[in-house]
């Protein structure tokens, strides 16, 4: 990027995370797009999951190379990276010792480089291809690198224009292309917000998903673990992972459109736990709610309607307090998303989080105010098809991509539009100074001696996403975990299983039991064990990927 200051006469612009990573910029008429900000994975990894499928998926490649060539690059290839110090050395006639592959981007946990194999692989190419030079080999590396990349987003351009009829290429990231994939194959129309008060209140119970630690120590004890001792009373730690979390709960019933205000009269005739959960009107209430007392030891390690807050030093633990004085560290003030049995006031909350809260003992004190709204499962079919697809993934490559395209989807809806940056790219000095000079300035930062960047503060701000649906949908996958802890586990075990720690879409316990398999048949409705050896007794593959099940 830095090379577009040399470029004279052409406007440049960018979309920037911030001064240091950007999502894309542009010169005159030609814009620049990342791919990574579609495929995640490493090329390496990409271009194995491609390969799979045969060569004919590589078309830029086999148009450069012979099929026994491209046998070769069909991976990612190897390259002394802090060897090249100096243009000297692409003209040496042959590879660099196994040693001098040596690289950061190489090494392990073990502080190692390149395998053995690797440089049989790189002395392997070198042979093929009739290198003369390292400088020759620079360029090969860099073409297939090229080519390979090339070959794998057309590849990604391909199953998008297939399944949604859209083009990647015509989007930034991958949140964007999910987004207009799920409202073109929904046909949705969802109302904007124009009420103020409406956008804060509900940015106000954006909570995002709860990742704490319970218990800090757990050790299995039964036959299944080495060092089983039968003079012990049986225990299992379990780790169990919702299915597609978000998914189940972009499936529920989600705004759609007539949001309003209650008045006091409809408030006072709302009797919450008799509202449907698929009900055509769905709510969102700002509540004061009470924790009694007798709950505080059943609930104490998993507390219901978790709080932002700032974490201070007096609200530490005495453990914490000791690891702070240990490490001789300063405590500084952190707002995390707490769960904890303290009082709640003007408490905004969806009203299917509320039924639950309230039916598992919390007592609501007070409503402040009330927003309805239309709802309807509107994503549904767009989750559902996805979901589907996966199961009939031929490869980890069309698995991760549709499992990305559920994923991103709530990104979208979940877009803070506050932090987006203005940031302006510039390689014109008197248009810089211009900027500098304003009082909405904020930073620069200076690429090289034709390229300089430029941070403004934002003067407007548009908000225009409907953030009901990202609350909506954080609210209701916090419905799923609780449900499965208190309804089942708790239930089931009550005081023999112990939560050891949660991060959002899993649940580590601690469970007294003879057999954990056994009582897992006896609910295998609510678990999906496809992934079990075929050999276990709860192998199946009913709920293979089934939204919620626990895995």
């Amino acid at each position: 990027m830095q090379a577009i200051g040399k470029v004279e006469g052409k406007q440049l612009n960018c979309i920037a995370n911030n001064m240091e990573k950007y999502i894309s910029f542009s010169l005159g008429c030609m814009d620049f797009i990342d791919s990574l900000q579609f495929m995640s994975s490493s090329l390496q990894k990409l271009v194995e999951n491609l390969a799979k499928e045969g060569s004919s998926k590589f078309r830029h490649m086999t148009s450069h190379f012979g099929e026994e060539q491209i046998s070769l690059l069909l991976r990612k290839q190897v390259y002394p990276y802090e060897y090249f110090d100096s243009e000297a050395k692409f003209l040496e006639s042959q590879l660099p010792p196994i040693e001098d592959f040596y690289s950061y981007i190489y090494c392990t946990l073990s502080g190692e480089g390149i395998t053995t194999l690797d440089y049989a692989h790189a002395q392997h190419v070198w042979q093929l291809f009739n290198i003369q030079n390292l400088g020759q080999y620079h360029d090969l590396y860099v073409l297939s690198d090229v080519l390979a990349l090339a070959d794998v987003f057309e590849n990604f351009r391909e199953i998008c224009l297939n399944y949604y009829g859209l083009d990647a290429a015509h989007f930034y990231t991958s949140p964007g292309l999910a987004w207009q994939a799920a409202l073109k194959m929904t046909g949705v129309k969802l109302e904007l917000l124009t009420d103020i008060d409406m956008h804060l209140f509900i940015e106000k119970g954006l909570r995002g998903g709860i990742s704490m630690i319970s218990h800090r120590h757990a050790k299995a004890n039964n036959k299944h673990v080495p060092n089983y001792d039968p003079n012990q009373p049986i225990n299992h730690v379990m780790y169990l992972d919702a299915n597609n979390l978000y998914g189940w709960a972009m499936s529920q019933a989600l705004p759609v459109e007539g949001f309003r205000w209650l008045n006091d009269s409809e408030i006072e005739n709302l009797n919450i736990s008799d509202i449907a959960d698929d009900s055509e009107n769905g709510y969102i209430l700002e509540v004061d709610l009470e924790y009694p007392r007798e709950l505080h030891d059943d609930h104490n390690e998993y507390p219901l309607a978790p709080e932002k807050l700032k974490v201070t030093n007096d609200m530490l633990s005495p453990y914490a307090e000791k690891l702070l004085d240990d490490l001789n560290l300063k405590g500084t003030s952190t707002e995390k998303l707490i769960p904890n049995l303290h009082p709640k006031e003007k408490y905004v909350v969806h009203y299917r989080n509320l039924k639950l809260y309230l039916s598992l003992g919390m007592r609501l004190t007070k409503i402040h105010r009330v927003m309805t709204f239309e709802q309807r499962p509107w994503l549904k079919t767009y989750i559902d098809f996805n979901t589907e697809k996966r199961k009939l993934a031929k490869n980890e490559f069309e698995k991760d991509f549709f499992k990305l395209m559920n994923n991103a989807v709530f990104g979208k809806t979940m877009e803070n539009l506050r932090k987006r940056t203005d940031i302006k790219l510039l390689n014109d000095q008197s248009k810089a100074r211009k900027l500098i000079s304003k009082p909405t300035f904020h930073a620069f930062k200076i690429f090289n001696d034709d390229l300089v960047a430029v941070h403004m503060l934002k003067q407007r701000l548009y908000l225009n996403r409907p953030i009901y649906v990202g609350f909506t949908i954080l609210d209701l996958s916090k419905t799923l975990m609780y449900d499965f802890h208190y309804n089942y586990i708790k239930d089931k075990y009550g005081s023999r299983a112990t939560l050891l720690f949660t991060d959002t879409d899993s649940l580590c316990y601690n469970i007294n039991t003879d057999d954990i398999y056994q009582d897992m048949m006896e609910d295998k409705h609510l678990f999906d064990t496809s992934e079990y050896n075929p050999e276990h007794r709860l192998y199946s593959t009913l709920n293979k990927k089934v939204l919620e099940k626990k895995t």
